[in-house]
């Protein structure tokens, strides 16, 4: 059985799920039967640079010219750069992460011969993102790009029933991999407040990720001003960055809201210990890391009813899910940090959910299942594998 060429490519490793996910991978999938090479962009200047913060350990390919923003002279650059990457490589599975590196990932695929060709959406930007002529294009975009690919993963049910609706890709192609993550063990919550300089008793309410319109900060404040005219004593923290920081801290302090701003931080299980529960206003999710989190740290959540969002909390077991009234979802909140009691339940109960489904180990053999088919199908490797001293298929 011989040993496959991945090539891994992803637009950037800024701090969110899909570098998260890509650093897994990279660990985890077995050295000797896949060879992997991860290239990416580098982060913008308003987003954390995940291989810095968490992932030093996994090695990366730069690509200068890959980013986020659509620039076609760089765009131009960037496939040639990977055409010349994969040339050099001689990948036999090119698997790609995030719409651009999908996008330009799979063109340089096509021209070079690449044999087996797998995409993850890790979320997807049918709504909320763009304008509708904007969206119809990229919609147009990716549904030709289905067409030269094998294998498409979403992470989330939602995820994969919204890309059929928009006529992206065939039931066939499709597989479900829920993300997998580990978080690290986590002070006490005492400590976690000292080490935030939130010391006291009063409640946290913690917000974790991109401070960006689609995450949506201001309905964050909202949230906020709506909680704190019922309890003075709330403390809402906001752990993350993005193009809508400056201005959120700006409308913060104006409102005159006890609102604590924090970078992105390497121990982020220390933000979920000195928090009382996690709060999400998205208006669009793919599969939300930062509940997967608040899950594995025990911490209950209150959350838009988005995406997969209901494929992580369980409502009124481990979380309560709303719509995007902000009375509502301050409501919710209101109504966790008025029930100690409650909240240990779903906390405990949100721990067991997370833990069970979303572990790194089932992520990286969920990944490795795809690329076996793959190979089987390609008579690279036997249709049957022998594990433990048993016959698999």
């Amino acid at each position: 059985m011989r040993q496959l060429k991945v090539m891994r490519v992803i637009a950037r490793l800024n701090v969110g799920g899909p570098a998260l996910a890509v650093s897994e991978l990279m660990r985890g999938l077995d050295p000797e039967r896949f060879e992997q090479r991860l290239y990416a962009g580098s982060p913008g200047a308003d987003e954390g640079d995940y291989q810095a913060l968490r992932a030093g350990d996994v090695p990366v390919h730069r690509v200068p010219a890959l980013g986020r923003a659509v620039r076609p002279g760089d765009d131009l650059r960037a496939l040639t750069s990977l055409v010349r990457a994969m040339r050099e490589f001689r990948p036999d599975i090119l698997h790609t992460h995030t719409a651009k590196a999908g996008t330009l990932g799979r063109l340089a695929a096509a021209a070079c011969g690449v044999p087996l060709r797998v995409h993850t959406f890790h979320g997807h930007l049918l709504h909320g993102y763009f304008p509708p002529a904007k969206t119809a294009l990229l919609v147009r975009a990716e549904r030709q790009l289905a067409r030269m690919t094998d294998v498409l993963a979403a992470e989330g049910g939602k995820v994969r029933d919204e890309l059929l609706a928009a006529r992206i890709g065939r039931p066939d192609q499709y597989t479900v991999v829920p993300p997998g993550l580990r978080l690290a063990a986590a002070p006490d919550r005492a400590a976690a407040r000292r080490t935030l300089g939130l010391d006291g008793p009063a409640p946290v309410v913690a917000v974790v990720g991109r401070v960006t319109r689609i995450k949506r900060p201001d309905r964050v404040l909202d949230v906020a001003r709506r909680v704190r005219a019922c309890r003075t004593d709330v403390r809402f923290v906001v752990c993350g960055e993005g193009d809508l920081l400056a201005r959120t801290r700006d409308d913060a302090a104006s409102a005159g809201l006890d609102v604590t701003f924090l970078p992105w931080r390497a121990d982020v299980e220390t933000v979920y210990a000195a928090a009382d529960l996690v709060l999400l206003t998205s208006d669009n999710e793919g599969m939300p890391y930062c509940l997967i989190e608040a899950g594995m740290a025990g911490r209950p959540v209150v959350a838009t009813a988005v995406g997969s969002v209901p494929e992580v909390v369980r409502h009124h077991e481990s979380g309560l899910l709303t719509d995007q009234d902000p009375a509502g979802l301050a409501a919710c909140v209101l109504r966790l940090l008025a029930d100690d009691d409650l909240r240990a339940r779903m906390g405990r109960t949100a721990r067991t959910l997370t833990e069970e489904r979303f572990g790194t180990e089932r992520m990286v053999a969920d990944t490795e299942e795809i690329y076996r088919r793959l190979a089987v199908g390609r008579g690279w490797w036997p249709a049957v594998r022998l594990v433990g001293g048993g016959r698999m298929r």
